[in-house]
Parts: C-alpha cells; sequence; structure tokens
C-alpha cells in the first residue's frame, strides 16, 4: 500500500457528492474524474456545473485533476473511490445496479496494493458482501481482507468506506468542512483511508472500528432525521384536524432549550427519503422488523397526498370545482434553492391532483427542463400567465417565491383562488392554507 502522499486517485461518478470530492483532492493529488456520462464530462472540461455545487473559479483551482468518460485512464490510479448514487426501486427496495456497475469497472483496472473507497450510502454489511465479490471475480485478486497465508500481499487489493455527508446546495457546509468519518478492511488499512482524508478535510475525521459501523453510522443519520419530521408531520396532521396553527404550536414548544426545531413538509432527496429503506431492508434479512422506522417512513410518502387534499377541500370550500381546475405548484426540486430532483415528492401532489382530474402545471426556475421531461414526464412552464390559475401551492421554498410574495403568487391566480403554503415561505394571513 502506497503512502497517502503517493496517491493517485479516480473518482467514480461526478454528481452532487463525486465533483466536490475530486475539486478538493484535484488540488492536491493526481486526479482523474471518472463518469460514464459523455455530456457531463463534457461541461465540466469546459468548466461549468450543472449541479451548482461547484463555481467555475473552483473548477479552476484543481490543477491536478482532468476528467473524462474512458475506463482506461483510470489505470493509472491506485486509490478509487466511489461516489455513485444509491436508489430505491418501485417498490422501496435497495437498487444497487449503479453501485455494482462501478465495481465492475473498478475490478477491469484494479491492480495488486490498490485501495477501493466507497461513498456511496448503503445498508450495514453491503461493502464486503456485495462489492467486494464483484471486484475480487472481476480483477482475479484477493481482497485484503478475507486474505490468508496461501495469498501473497501483492495479490489482494485494500476496501475503505467513508460516507458521503454532502449536503446539495448548503455552500456553508462544504466536503472540507463537514467531519468526516472513515474506515478499512484492516487497521493499516483504516490508518491510510484517515490519513488520506485528513488531508484535505479541515474539519477532522474520525475513524470508525469497521466498514460496518461506518455503514451503519451514515445510515442512521438520515434514518433519525427522517423519524423527527415524520413526527412533526404527523403532528401537523392532528393539528390540522384540532384547527390548531401547526408553526404557532412549534414556535410555542421551541421556547424551551432542548426542544429539537424541526418543520412539517415534504421528505424526498437523495438521502432522507432512500437511506431508512435500506435499513429496513437489512433488518428484515435478519429477522427483525423495525416498525418505528417503517411506520416514519409511511407518514413521510404520504405527505403529498396530503397536501393535494388539504388544497382540493380549500378549492372545494370557494365552490372552485376540481374537475378542469387549473393548478399551479411552484417547486419541483426536491429542497430550496437547488436543482436536484433526485426523489422528490412534490409529483406526489401532481399525481394526487390529476387523479382528480385538475390541470397541473409546475413551475421551477432553478431545475433544468429536460431533467424533468426525462425523470418524471413534466413538461415545466417557464413563464406562468397572469390571472391563469384556481389555486396555487408552494411546495419548494426557493428565494424567488419569497421574493414574489403572496402579491406576486396571487397576481397568477384567479380573484378567489386557493393559495396553500407548504414551506411557510408566505405570511399566515396572505394564505388559505399551510402545513
Amino acid at each position: 500500500m502506497p503512502k497517502f502522499e503517493n496517491a493517485r486517485i479516480g473518482i467514480i461518478g461526478l454528481g452532487y457528492v463525486g465533483l466536490p470530492l475530486a475539486v478538493e483532492f484535484g488540488k492536491r493529488y493526481p486526479t482523474v474524474g471518472y463518469d460514464i456520462r459523455t455530456r457531463r464530462i463534457a461541461e465540466l472540461r469546459e468548466g461549468r456545473d450543472s449541479t451548482l455545487e461547484v463555481e467555475s473559479e473552483l473548477l479552476a483551482q484543481a490543477s491536478r485533476l482532468r476528467f473524462s468518460d474512458a475506463l482506461d485512464d483510470l489505470r493509472e490510479c491506485n486509490v478509487y473511490i466511489v461516489t455513485v448514487p444509491t436508489p430505491i426501486d418501485a417498490a422501496k427496495r435497495p437498487d444497487l445496479t449503479p453501485l455494482i456497475a462501478a465495481s465492475e469497472a473498478i475490478g477491469k483496472v484494479l491492480q495488486p496494493g490498490d485501495t477501493v473507497i466507497y461513498e456511496s450510502t448503503v445498508y450495514p454489511g453491503c461493502t464486503e458482501e456485495v462489492c467486494v465479490p464483484v471486484l475480487a471475480r472481476i480483477s482475479g485478486l484477493r481482497y485484503e481482507g478475507a486474505a490468508t497465508d496461501a495469498w501473497a500481499e501483492d495479490s489482494t487489493f485494500a476496501i475503505g468506506y467513508s460516507p458521503e455527508r454532502i449536503n446539495p446546495g448548503d455552500k456553508a457546509h462544504r466536503v472540507t468542512t463537514i467531519k468526516k468519518v472513515t474506515s478499512g478492511s484492516s487497521a493499516e488499512t483504516a490508518d491510510f483511508v484517515d490519513a488520506l482524508y485528513a488531508s484535505i478535510i479541515t474539519a477532522g475525521t474520525h475513524k470508525a472500528p469497521t466498514i460496518k459501523v461506518a455503514e451503519a453510522a451514515k445510515v442512521i443519520e438520515n434514518t433519525q432525521r427522517d423519524l423527527n419530521i415524520a413526527l412533526i408531520n404527523d403532528l401537523a396532521i392532528l393539528f390540522h384536524k384540532l384547527g390548531i396553527d401547526t408553526l404557532d404550536v412549534l414556535e410555542a414548544a421551541g421556547t424551551k432549550w432542548n426542544f429539537l426545531p424541526f418543520r412539517p413538509g415534504l421528505v424526498g432527496g437523495h438521502c432522507i427519503g432512500v437511506d431508512p429503506y435500506y435499513l429496513t431492508h437489512k433488518a428484515q434479512e435478519v429477522g427483525h422488523h423495525p416498525q418505528v422506522i417503517l411506520a416514519g417512513r409511511r407518514t413521510n410518502d404520504g405527505m403529498g397526498h396530503f397536501v393535494a387534499d388539504q388544497t382540493l377541500r380549500l378549492m372545494l370550500q370557494k365552490r372552485i370545482n376540481p374537475v378542469g381546475a387549473r393548478v399551479l405548484v411552484l417547486g419541483l426540486a426536491f429542497k430550496e434553492n437547488c436543482p436536484d430532483l433526485r426523489n422528490t415528492r412534490v409529483v406526489d401532489i401532481v399525481h394526487a391532483l390529476r387523479g382528480f382530474n385538475c390541470e397541473v402545471e409546475v413551475h421551477d426556475p432553478w431545475v433544468d427542463a429536460g431533467e424533468a421531461r426525462h425523470e418524471y414526464d413534466l413538461d415545466l412552464v417557464a413563464n406562468p400567465p397572469q390571472g391563469h390559475y384556481d389555486a396555487a401551492i408552494l411546495a419548494v421554498g426557493h428565494t424567488q417565491f419569497a421574493r414574489m410574495g403572496s402579491d406576486g403568487i396571487r397576481r397568477l391566480l384567479k380573484p378567489e383562488a386557493v393559495i396553500f403554503d407548504v414551506k411557510h415561505v408566505l405570511p399566515r394571513e396572505s394564505v388559505d392554507g399551510r402545513l
């Protein structure tokens, strides 16, 4: 195993996680940023990042970073870092297809003594149970964690796991300012992985005792947040039935020093809405039924339909017939001020309203229209016409919508139309309903 100072790094997957990491490593180490998307490589070579995570000037600072969609360009590397997505399928089961494909690709160029580090979120045990066998089968090498005296040291590869903690759209918490959990397949590898990350992470590192511990730490970070939001969402539904304003309750309860300041809302994205299903998958595999986790998921997965239902009720109260009614949904990204569409739950609102034969249009100034069409078969409206809609749902708290204010949004609506504010962006007295 080389000293970390001699690392030649290959980053596999240049999305929201991989690109910021590649840029930081590329300031110090020879680094190849690899992605199978030719269009993505082309834009990065031009100094543009369509995810808006890395500014052009920061890309330019990574003087030792180059981008490629050619697998052969990874052969010069001795450290491979996997940052591909780990989504769920239609049945809410882990979809490891990108992870396995990345492992197969690395296996074709892996050399004795190389180290493969996974950052993709998985369930405890996945790295060694799923990824390692693929690497070993394709490369013909032996995994360090399973090597015996019959195998020479120069015929093995090492494994590390260091879970990503990127928060898309967050310019305050960058990859270098978020403490990094590290781990390795042996004590020596763990030290190597830790030292490598410590050389670029100014916030420091935490070396976990095993790969499984690091995997579990990542997946429960978002499971805990998911459950906290689910509790507030459940309370919001209850308070609606009681005729109490949820935000008033949360502000009153928040005067106690140890009250956690969570807010109700839609729970999507690449982590919080997905990671709990990785944990429950593994739990059920070993005979444990994680009732609390699954209950939280059911609550959060149902919030889009709740928002649609509340909007329809408000429309009926104003004698607006939902059939044929024009509804404008403001926002499609999974969070504010970010173009990320992964696992957005705004689509649940759209589908629920269309189930009542509403004519639904979606406007989001942050989102790429082609991506919205490709991922969700939705055609975005670039410039919503004034005086056109029977209802508006403010689903994502983009700053553009806050600047529009209730007056700006009302101008898009008919005189007796409904505004439902999911994100508490607008003053309470200016909307007809909110979570």
